[in-house]
């Protein structure tokens, strides 16, 4: 838990991925459509992958990935994420991260 902590905490959008789950790629596509590069931890290719996998799983989701946060608190999977969006909350979450244009 600790590497997922001090991971999340370091850059503003932090998203714990696999490379093969669809999920995380279109929410990695979404935040960057809003502006925003996410900083992504491909957990399937890290030494601790499975030590980080359980941490996620501890937190309460029953899929691991993708784990989202922002301003290194945990917003949830993909349907949180999505629920924000379509409720118009996640360009206010993202503001501070979004790219000058």
């Amino acid at each position: 838990m600790e590497k997922v902590t001090k991971l999340a905490s370091e850059k503003g959008v932090v998203i714990f991925s696999k490379s093969s789950c669809c999920m995380c790629y279109a929410v990695n596509i979404l935040f960057q459509e809003l502006g925003v590069n996410p900083t992504v931890h491909e957990i399937d290719q890290d030494p601790d992958g499975w030590e980080m996998e359980r941490a996620l799983m501890r937190i309460g989701y029953n899929v691991p990935v993708p784990a989202v946060f922002i301003g290194g608190k945990l917003v949830g999977s993909t349907n949180e994420v999505m629920s924000l969006h379509l409720k118009g909350s996640l360009i206010e979450l993202l503001k501070p991260y979004q790219a000058v244009n």
